[in-house]
């Protein structure tokens, strides 16, 4: 079918604004990459536009040889898979009843799971609670808190409530029970909900700094984002004194700009990895469920 002057106008807009989109969002990507796989004296230069200029890895070198980004790495993926899979098993469980119709208190518990979405304690008081409860400087003060996440929730609980209920009578009438028809049925059947959902609590666990600000005095306890924080934001000189050695005053100022983006793709490379593997699951994960009828 041939195409209008009007819609190939269109189309050609769509696609300019496509690229457009994708060199802004990516541009800064590669920039970082590239003053991380640079040498000192093309950043002192700013040769670096695009590609890097005197490939070196020296900057690597002197980031992974630090054993405090050892320590928060390791934290980190703790906090990330443990969380993760606890989170996953804690929203099956409440998503689950949830999506029964023969559940007495499925109108009730929906209206205050969906009133914690918009209203909360506040800081304080939850800060109490956790200090009394004796999580304040435990690693599981980085997991318990946020166990269950009000909207991953309701995703799964849309994509429950897609099955059909004549899987589930029928089930019932062969003998299974209702934590039978959750884990043998109901969890197959939504898979790509909770690769999605995965992705979801796994980038959360990943990037959450602001309860390790909070909860976590100890700095062996605290996560890979916090160790970021100091290297970008605070520019802590122990660190970079640390890193940088004997180097001279101008060389280490230079030098640290090339630590805090090799710092950067150290953090989110982990992370970029996973994704490709979940990738095919989440269009199809966050549309499962959502159109009924």
């Amino acid at each position: 079918m041939q195409k209008s002057r009007s819609d190939r106008l269109f189309y050609v807009f769509v696609y300019l604004l496509t690229i457009l989109a994708v060199v802004v969002t990516l541009y800064p990507f590669l920039y970082v990459v590239s003053i991380s796989f640079s040498s000192v004296d093309a950043i002192d230069k700013q040769k670096v536009v695009l590609w890097p200029v005197g490939f070196t890895l020296s900057g690597y070198q002197m980031v992974l040889q630090y054993k405090e980004l050892w320590v928060s790495f390791y934290n980190t993926v703790w906090y990330t898979v443990v969380g993760t899979m606890l989170n996953i098993v804690a929203t099956c469980l409440a998503a689950f009843p949830l999506s029964r119709q023969q559940f007495f208190l499925r109108r009730k518990l929906n209206f205050f799971i969906a009133f914690t979405m918009y209203f909360s304690g506040g800081l304080i008081p939850v800060y109490m609670m956790i200090t009394s409860l004796g999580l304040y400087n435990t690693r599981w003060v980085m997991v318990l808190p946020v166990l269950v996440i009000t909207f991953n929730v309701m995703i799964c609980r849309s994509a429950f409530e897609g099955i059909p209920n004549e899987i589930f009578e029928s089930a019932s009438i062969d003998g299974a029970n209702e934590l039978t028809m959750l884990y043998r049925l109901a969890v197959p059947i939504i898979k790509p909900t909770l690769a999605v959902l995965t992705l979801y609590y796994a980038v959360f666990h990943w990037n959450n700094f602001f309860s390790a600000l909070l909860y976590l005095g100890k700095q062996d306890m605290q996560p890979l984002q916090m160790f970021l924080r100091r290297v970008l934001i605070m520019a802590s000189p122990e660190v970079m004194q640390k890193m940088g050695g004997t180097m001279t005053s101008g060389a280490l100022a230079v030098s640290t700009l090339q630590v805090r983006y090799v710092s950067i793709v150290v953090s989110i490379l982990p992370i970029v990895m996973i994704y490709p593997f979940i990738q095919r699951y989440f269009v199809k994960g966050i549309t499962l469920g959502a159109v009924k009828g």
